[in-house]
């Protein structure tokens, strides 16, 4: 009898803590004075919980960062040497080069005008530098 009184006992002192958790939990959200409304409800598989952010690829990253140099109101030349740069730094974005160097070549066309930009152009990633110009002149 000792031994299944012990056993009874152990059970429920694994097992209470559970439950007593999880009834203060349900008695808490179910309170009078809480106002229930589904905005106010909070619960585990709500279905319109925001995606994570996805992670940034480096050639987005780049991206970026050389369009804002451009928007910033550095040369397209500067900005086309340090594109070539990054490249022989990380030859994995050199894949990715020609269309980065085309999106310059637009975003310099829209910042300094179709004549202008293209007398920056020079053989970065096979002149896609230029292919972006000339696609917005």
């Amino acid at each position: 009898m000792t031994h299944t009184a012990r056993r009874i006992g152990r059970s429920l002192a694994l097992v209470l803590p559970v439950v007593l958790v999880l009834s203060g939990t349900l008695a808490v959200t179910m309170v009078p004075w809480a106002d229930n409304t589904p905005s106010q409800i909070l619960t585990a598989s709500a279905e319109d919980v925001s995606v994570p952010a996805k992670p940034r690829t480096a050639q987005d990253v780049l991206r970026e960062k050389l369009l804002s140099e451009l928007q910033q109101g550095k040369e397209p030349g500067v900005v086309l040497t340090h594109l070539q740069q990054e490249v022989d730094k990380r030859p994995s974005l050199a894949e990715h080069c020609a269309g980065i160097a085309r999106a310059l070549g637009r975003a310099a066309v829209e910042a300094y005008g179709p004549t202008r930009a293209q007398s920056h152009a020079r053989p970065v990633c096979d002149t896609s530098y230029a292919a972006g110009v000339a696609s917005i002149s």
